[in-house]
């Protein structure tokens, strides 16, 4: 759904590419600043419940992780271990945020929502493993409403404006049920791609 931003949002950050890339900055050192960034702000912020501050951090460090592929264009240096260990630290990441959220609700004694950040990890990681293992396999699938960038944005808006100074104590039990619900349909949708695919190779 935001693939028609990417365009545009490569554009932007290309001067800070370029930048890195002539300071010699590889895109393999901006995805593991931005992973460790995001990981060790979900890990000291959202356990606590600092979930404003937590997610400023979180979306600082994912917005800079993008810069990664600019350094690559810029400095000529994209590779397909670059590419793998990029997916790699997406999936760290994004555990971290649900893991601490779940850790949270944990303490919290709210089962409802602990059940949701544990099904919003496994299905976001289940969206991104089925979608290398198509691709593995010689299969398009680039297709889900809920792809990376749609889980991120929905879980840090949820749980951003759950903290202070805003403080809306629903928002975040919305955005997860609504991140289950969509990661659900893009699993589907993946699911039946790659089979509509395979019949028509068979037929």
């Amino acid at each position: 759904m935001l693939n028609l931003l990417r365009a545009p949002i490569g554009k932007a950050i290309a001067p800070l590419g370029r930048s890195l890339a002539h300071a010699g900055v590889s895109p393999d050192m901006v995805t593991i600043t931005g992973t460790i960034g995001a990981t060790v702000s979900a890990l000291v912020f959202y356990p606590r419940g600092a979930f404003f501050v937590g997610t400023l951090f979180i979306w600082a460090f994912v917005m800079f992780d993008m810069v990664d592929g600019a350094v690559a264009r810029a400095g000529g240096t994209s590779s397909r271990f670059g590419a793998v260990l990029d997916s790699s630290c997406d999936r760290i990441a994004d555990a971290a945020v649900f893991a601490t959220l779940a850790w949270w609700f944990a303490g919290q004694d709210q089962p409802a929502l602990l059940a949701a950040s544990l099904l919003c990890l496994v299905l976001g990681s289940l969206t991104s493993y089925i979608k290398a293992r198509a691709e593995g396999a010689g299969f398009s699938c680039n297709v889900g409403i809920a792809e990376r960038s749609e889980r991120l944005i929905i879980v840090l808006v949820g749980t951003g404006l759950t903290g202070w100074p805003f403080r809306l104590p629903y928002v975040q039990a919305i955005a997860l049920w609504v991140l289950v619900a969509a990661s659900t349909i893009t699993v589907i949708q993946r699911l039946a791609t790659v089979w509509q695919q395979s019949r028509a190779q068979q037929a």
